[in-house]
């Protein structure tokens, strides 16, 4: 039979793939002759946004990759690892799925938690615990609607189903993001540092097998699909979404868990975007070596597949293992224990190449190194340029906007916005109980709180980014989503460790989205440095805009962080609820006289223009410090931070768990309207008893830190100034109904 290698593909066909005519010149000079299709497919999706970083690589190169507690720097194994102390390591990462979830909501989604959870199992961690960061549209819009609902019910359902508990996330709203929803998911495991499995191949002669479920059509060029615009005709592209079982991957779980236990395996890789493609390229490149395999010998769903459907297939719950020679026995044991696939496909090889047969011909012949992030791979430096509005905000006056008569009003109205209001909705349909062992808590605090078993520390979460303060000035608001994410673990009782970051931008061919895009990286650096929580990896998801009468309209750019921290002694872990009637309210940090991008002056003032709002790095850094100190010294009984709403939301938040209340005085100098519902950063309200009012007030004189006393916890009234703002449990009743409310209206 005559090989297929030779039949050269077409520039026609590497243009509609998504490769750009220059690219399939340097694939021809690559290979020293033109590709065929098998080929130009592999390259397509390999050399995707998605898979090869092409556009964002330079700047991601400049992120700090160093801290204390680093194991395994960032690009160097599926997902970053951190030392948690006493032997014990946490493998964490953050990614997206947003263009799938655009079309498909429920499998979107569903299939983001699927992913993110394999990635953190290839290395042989037990995934404890996932948060998620999620955007929508115009919650008053039916599609919007029809998104939140498909989303949520399948991140839950894959969830509850795999057995994983949410231990907490984020919701936002914004017209932004009316035709492109971004669904961030977060996944945390815990580890033995010393069984930590290796994404490398490695061994020339080692038996190479594809294990969970058979391969499908399901998400044919998915990794090119998520690099490209959003358009009306996006539907088309519904084949490109997956489709997931979480029941399969409740086994491939157990199977690799006890996989990680034997001496069999050599490497192991989660097989996501670009399937096969990409599993087999990465571990190749990773250890310097090549592979041949047989696609004829994958286990199918469809008969008659062509070899490029099954290179390209991103079928869910599939692996790629390389296994030590002699050992093969071992690893189909286990496989047949869980009932799942074990073949083997193919064999590790010294040539550096990756070569596809096809019932014995040649299909494709590759080399490894060609075709991956950091080698071959294209890399671009986008040219970028400040927008027209970055300039415009700056010039916000807050006196051009007149404070209103009935500040009461403006609280109802915070305490009902779908941007403030509680989750409620869309946490209960998630299990946060689930492997209810791995929970220390389901006391309210800052940021999630797992259990670390056998020993007396603890693991701390959080996922933030508000994208309004990123839109605003990409530089501060992306320091600012780092600090927040550090701010809400301190405030937790932990210590910030390390980040990963998802990072959801416009199209990179758009200057003005690619300002966005560097401005963000360097404020995350700055911040990074600065904390001392280093980037360990993540995603970059590009093309997230609508494209409407070929106008494009990039979402808020939304660099979501998520971090994780180590709080030292379970005893000190601190929760954010009021405790009892009298206890004293303080406010830590300075009050400012701000409103810029709150959503007081968004949504009830309906005024876009203004810039990031008040916020400073060295400050942000001691107050942290300080708060710390407070907690480490026992010297306050309750802190949260002060974010979206400002200090009013704040201290409604603290009251409700405890259905108590507050009595405080704002500040005569600061705008009233400023002081309850400004968002200026670094400020943290803690309360204290009457016993450590005098050690917390020398704490404080000592630390520098700027602090005023609000007023006191009362039984269930919300009083300001002395005006009656309502009872606790009204509030909370209008706070927990309100997107119930919006999405069956």
């Amino acid at each position: 039979m005559e090989s297929t290698l030779h039949q050269e593909a077409t520039l026609e066909q590497a243009l509609e793939l998504g490769l750009r005519a220059d690219e399939f010149e340097m694939i021809k000079a690559i290979l020293g002759r033109t590709p065929n299709f098998t080929e130009t497919s592999v390259y397509s999706v390999m050399w995707s946004e998605h898979c090869s970083y092409k556009n964002s690589i330079y700047w991601l190169k400049q992120l700090p990759k160093d801290g204390p507690h680093m194991l395994v720097k960032a690009g160097e194994e599926n997902a970053g690892l951190v030392d948690l102390g006493d032997g014990i390591g946490c493998v964490f990462k953050i990614e997206s799925h947003n263009h799938p979830s655009a079309l498909e909501p429920y499998q979107g989604a569903a299939t983001g938690v699927g992913g993110i959870n394999r990635d953190i199992f290839t290395m042989g961690a037990r995934p404890v615990a996932q948060l998620n960061s999620l955007r929508f549209g115009d919650i008053t819009q039916d599609r919007t609607k029809w998104l939140v609902k498909g989303v949520v019910k399948g991140i839950g359902d894959y969830g509850n189903a795999f057995g994983i508990p949410i231990v907490g996330g984020e919701v936002f709203f914004d017209k932004s993001y009316n035709q492109n929803p971004l669904v961030n998911a977060f996944s945390a495991g815990i580890i033995d540092t010393k069984k930590v499995i290796s994404a490398k191949a490695k061994g020339p002669g080692n038996p190479v097998y594809i294990v969970g479920s058979a391969t499908g059509k399901d998400g044919i060029a998915g990794a090119a699909f998520a690099s490209k615009d959003m358009t009306e005709d996006s539907a088309n592209d519904l084949p490109s979404v997956q489709v997931g079982d979480p029941f399969q991957e409740k086994l491939l779980l157990e199977a690799t868990m006890e996989l990680s236990e034997t001496n069999a395996i050599v490497g192991m890789q989660d097989m996501g975007a670009a399937g096969i493609t990409c599993s087999t390229c990465e571990m190749s490149a990773g250890g310097g070596v090549g592979m041949d395999i047989h696609l004829d010998r994958v286990p199918t769903r469809q008969e008659n597949m062509l070899p490029y459907e099954i290179l390209l297939s991103e079928s869910q719950e599939r692996m790629l293992v390389v296994v030590k020679k002699g050992e093969e026995s071992v690893v189909k044991a286990i496989f047949d224990k869980w009932d799942l696939h074990a073949e083997e496909i193919g064999v590790v090889t010294d040539t550096g190449r990756v070569r596809y047969f096809m019932d014995g011909e040649i299909v494709g012949d590759v080399p490894a190194e060609s075709l991956v992030l950091g080698g071959g791979a294209p890399q671009y430096q986008r040219e970028y340029k400040e927008p027209a509005y970055y300039q415009e905000y700056k010039k916000f006056d807050i006196n051009s906007v007149q404070q209103p008569e009935d500040l009461k009003e403006v609280a109802l109205f915070l305490l009902q916005h779908p941007n403030i209001a509680s989750k409620k909705w869309v946490y209960e349909q998630y299990d946060s109980m689930v492997g209810t062992k791995t929970m220390t808590t389901n006391r309210p605090a800052d940021a999630g709180i797992v259990n670390i078993k056998g020993s007396n520390r603890a693991l701390a979460m959080t996922v933030d980014c508000n994208s309004r303060y990123v839109n605003a000035d990409p530089e501060i608001g992306t320091a600012i989503a780092v600090s927040e994410a550090a701010r809400n673990i301190v405030c937790a009782g932990g210590e910030p460790s390390a980040i990963t970051n998802c990072l959801n931008f416009g199209n990179p061919y758009n200057p003005e989205s690619y300002w966005q895009f560097v401005g963000a990286i360097k404020g995350m650096s700055r911040a990074c440095l600065k904390f001392e929580t280093p980037v360990t990896g993540g995603n970059v998801s590009f093309y997230n805009q609508s494209v409407i009468n070929g106008v494009e309209i990039p979402v808020f750019p939304t660099p979501t962080i998520g971090m994780i921290g180590v709080v030292e002694d379970k005893n000190q872990i601190m929760t954010l609820d009021f405790k009892q009637k009298g206890d004293l309210i303080f406010i830590l940090g300075d009050s400012v006289e701000d409103i810029a991008s709150s959503e007081y002056l968004a949504s009830f003032h309906n005024i876009q223009a203004s810039p990031a709002p008040h916020f400073d790095l060295e400050k942000e850094y001691e107050l942290q410090q300080t708060v710390k100190g407070l907690i480490r010294n026992e010297l306050i009984n309750a802190a949260h931070d002060c974010s979206d709403g400002g200090l009013f939301i704040a201290l409604a938040e603290m009251a409700f768990p405890r259905g108590l209340g507050f009595d405080i005085v704002t500040d005569s100098e600061i705008r009233e309207d400023a002081f309850l519902f400004g968002e200026a950063q670094s400020r943290v309200v803690v309360t204290v008893t009457e016993d450590q009012e005098q050690d917390f007030i020398e704490f404080m004189l000592q630390s520098g830190t700027n602090f005023t006393l609000l007023g006191h916890v009362t039984k269930g009234k919300f009083m300001v100034d002395e005006e009656h703002y309502g009872f606790c449990h009204e509030a909370k009743d209008i706070y927990d109904s309100a997107l119930q409310t919006y999405l069956e209206k």
